[in-house]
Protein backbone atom coordinates (compact mmCIF):
# COMPACT_ATOMS: atom_id res chain seq x y z
CA UNK A 1 0.00 0.00 0.00
CA UNK A 2 1.55 3.70 -0.75
CA UNK A 3 0.26 6.91 0.74
CA UNK A 4 0.40 9.77 -1.18
CA UNK A 5 -0.13 13.49 0.00
CA UNK A 6 -1.70 16.55 -2.00
CA UNK A 7 -3.25 19.64 -0.87
CA UNK A 8 -6.69 20.29 -2.32
CA UNK A 9 -7.77 23.38 -1.22
CA UNK A 10 -5.81 26.54 0.51
CA UNK A 11 -7.37 29.94 0.08
CA UNK A 12 -8.76 32.46 1.62
CA UNK A 13 -12.90 33.32 3.11
CA UNK A 14 -14.76 36.22 3.95
CA UNK A 15 -16.87 34.10 6.27
CA UNK A 16 -15.89 33.11 9.96
CA UNK A 17 -14.25 30.17 10.71
CA UNK A 18 -17.32 29.41 13.44
CA UNK A 19 -19.89 29.42 10.82
CA UNK A 20 -17.94 27.45 7.64
CA UNK A 21 -17.23 24.79 10.44
CA UNK A 22 -20.70 24.36 11.62
CA UNK A 23 -22.04 24.45 7.86
CA UNK A 24 -19.15 21.61 6.62
CA UNK A 25 -19.03 19.74 10.42
CA UNK A 26 -22.17 19.82 12.01
CA UNK A 27 -24.77 20.05 9.97
CA UNK A 28 -23.79 18.91 6.76
CA UNK A 29 -27.23 16.85 6.62
CA UNK A 30 -29.20 19.53 6.69
CA UNK A 31 -26.98 22.45 5.38
CA UNK A 32 -25.04 20.63 2.26
CA UNK A 33 -28.25 19.82 0.23
CA UNK A 34 -29.37 23.08 0.62
CA UNK A 35 -26.38 25.21 -0.13
CA UNK A 36 -24.93 22.77 -2.96
CA UNK A 37 -27.39 20.34 -4.56
CA UNK A 38 -25.11 19.85 -7.93
CA UNK A 39 -22.85 18.37 -5.70
CA UNK A 40 -24.56 17.21 -2.67
CA UNK A 41 -27.82 15.35 -2.87
CA UNK A 42 -28.54 13.95 0.98
CA UNK A 43 -25.58 13.36 3.79
CA UNK A 44 -27.22 10.37 5.58
CA UNK A 45 -25.82 9.57 9.22
CA UNK A 46 -24.67 5.61 9.41
CA UNK A 47 -23.37 5.45 12.75
CA UNK A 48 -23.25 7.72 15.83
CA UNK A 49 -24.03 11.49 15.78
CA UNK A 50 -22.99 13.27 13.07
CA UNK A 51 -20.16 15.28 14.31
CA UNK A 52 -18.61 13.29 16.87
CA UNK A 53 -15.54 11.10 16.70
CA UNK A 54 -16.27 7.98 15.38
CA UNK A 55 -19.63 8.91 13.16
CA UNK A 56 -19.83 7.66 9.76
CA UNK A 57 -21.83 9.51 7.46
CA UNK A 58 -23.07 8.54 3.70
CA UNK A 59 -23.08 11.60 1.32
CA UNK A 60 -25.16 10.61 -1.69
CA UNK A 61 -24.48 12.62 -4.93
CA UNK A 62 -27.05 13.84 -7.65
CA UNK A 63 -27.29 12.17 -10.86
CA UNK A 64 -25.13 13.40 -13.51
CA UNK A 65 -22.20 13.43 -11.05
CA UNK A 66 -19.51 10.88 -11.96
CA UNK A 67 -19.73 9.11 -8.49
CA UNK A 68 -22.59 7.61 -6.23
CA UNK A 69 -21.99 8.12 -2.79
CA UNK A 70 -19.32 7.95 -0.51
CA UNK A 71 -18.89 6.99 3.46
CA UNK A 72 -16.77 9.16 5.65
CA UNK A 73 -16.06 8.43 9.50
CA UNK A 74 -14.75 11.24 11.89
CA UNK A 75 -11.09 10.31 12.79
CA UNK A 76 -10.85 14.15 14.71
CA UNK A 77 -12.88 16.91 15.44
CA UNK A 78 -12.12 19.78 17.21
CA UNK A 79 -14.08 22.83 17.37
CA UNK A 80 -11.71 25.16 19.47
CA UNK A 81 -9.32 24.91 16.36
CA UNK A 82 -12.07 24.17 13.17
CA UNK A 83 -10.26 21.31 12.07
CA UNK A 84 -12.04 17.69 11.49
CA UNK A 85 -10.03 14.63 10.15
CA UNK A 86 -12.33 12.40 8.33
CA UNK A 87 -11.46 9.14 6.30
CA UNK A 88 -13.55 8.24 2.94
CA UNK A 89 -14.02 4.06 3.95
CA UNK A 90 -16.15 3.49 1.26
CA UNK A 91 -17.79 4.16 -1.74
CA UNK A 92 -17.32 4.32 -5.61
CA UNK A 93 -14.90 7.47 -5.55
CA UNK A 94 -12.30 5.31 -4.19
CA UNK A 95 -12.38 3.49 -7.34
CA UNK A 96 -10.63 0.19 -7.48
CA UNK A 97 -6.76 1.62 -6.61
CA UNK A 98 -8.01 3.36 -3.24
CA UNK A 99 -8.37 1.78 0.06
CA UNK A 100 -9.18 4.65 1.68
CA UNK A 101 -8.83 8.54 1.22
CA UNK A 102 -8.08 10.59 4.90
CA UNK A 103 -8.86 14.20 4.78
CA UNK A 104 -7.89 16.84 6.97
CA UNK A 105 -10.35 20.26 6.80
CA UNK A 106 -8.99 23.34 9.04
CA UNK A 107 -10.77 26.86 8.59
CA UNK A 108 -8.05 28.96 10.40
CA UNK A 109 -9.01 32.72 11.73
CA UNK A 110 -7.89 35.86 10.10
CA UNK A 111 -8.41 39.17 10.81
CA UNK A 112 -11.76 39.07 8.49
CA UNK A 113 -12.71 36.33 7.70
CA UNK A 114 -10.45 32.59 7.69
CA UNK A 115 -7.98 30.93 5.68
CA UNK A 116 -9.83 27.32 4.49
CA UNK A 117 -6.64 24.19 4.04
CA UNK A 118 -7.40 20.46 2.68
CA UNK A 119 -4.94 18.19 2.72
CA UNK A 120 -6.12 14.08 1.25
CA UNK A 121 -3.86 11.61 2.10
CA UNK A 122 -4.47 8.91 -0.52
CA UNK A 123 -3.85 5.45 0.52
CA UNK A 124 -3.93 3.32 -2.97
CA UNK A 125 -3.43 -0.19 -3.13
CA UNK A 126 -0.01 -1.72 -4.52
CA UNK A 127 1.93 0.09 -6.30
CA UNK A 128 -0.97 2.24 -8.13
CA UNK A 129 -0.34 6.45 -8.29
CA UNK A 130 -2.76 9.04 -8.15
CA UNK A 131 -3.03 10.63 -11.65
CA UNK A 132 -2.31 14.66 -11.38
CA UNK A 133 -5.39 14.99 -13.56
CA UNK A 134 -7.75 13.22 -10.77
CA UNK A 135 -6.08 15.57 -8.61
CA UNK A 136 -6.64 18.45 -10.76
CA UNK A 137 -10.41 17.34 -10.84
CA UNK A 138 -10.41 17.19 -7.12
CA UNK A 139 -9.01 20.41 -6.44
CA UNK A 140 -11.41 21.65 -9.25
CA UNK A 141 -14.92 20.57 -7.35
CA UNK A 142 -13.47 21.42 -4.12
CA UNK A 143 -12.96 25.23 -5.11
CA UNK A 144 -16.61 25.17 -7.34
CA UNK A 145 -18.25 23.96 -4.10
CA UNK A 146 -16.77 26.19 -1.26
CA UNK A 147 -17.61 28.86 -3.40
CA UNK A 148 -21.23 28.41 -3.59
CA UNK A 149 -20.82 27.42 0.44
CA UNK A 150 -19.67 30.43 0.87
CA UNK A 151 -22.12 32.60 -1.56
CA UNK A 152 -24.95 30.58 0.37
CA UNK A 153 -23.62 31.74 3.97
CA UNK A 154 -23.09 35.15 2.85
CA UNK A 155 -26.58 35.58 1.33
CA UNK A 156 -27.46 33.98 4.76
CA UNK A 157 -25.54 36.22 7.00
CA UNK A 158 -28.00 34.94 10.47
CA UNK A 159 -27.04 30.95 9.24
CA UNK A 160 -25.05 29.48 11.99
CA UNK A 161 -24.07 33.29 13.23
Amino acid sequence: MGVSTHTLADYPSSVAPARLFQAFCYDAQNFMPKAVPEFVKSVDVIQGELGSVGSIRQINFPEGRPFKYAKNRIDEIDASKFYSKYTTIEGDVLGENKESAVYEAKFEPTGDGCRYTMVVHYHTKGDYVIKEEDIAIGKQNIKKMFNAVEEYLTANPELYA
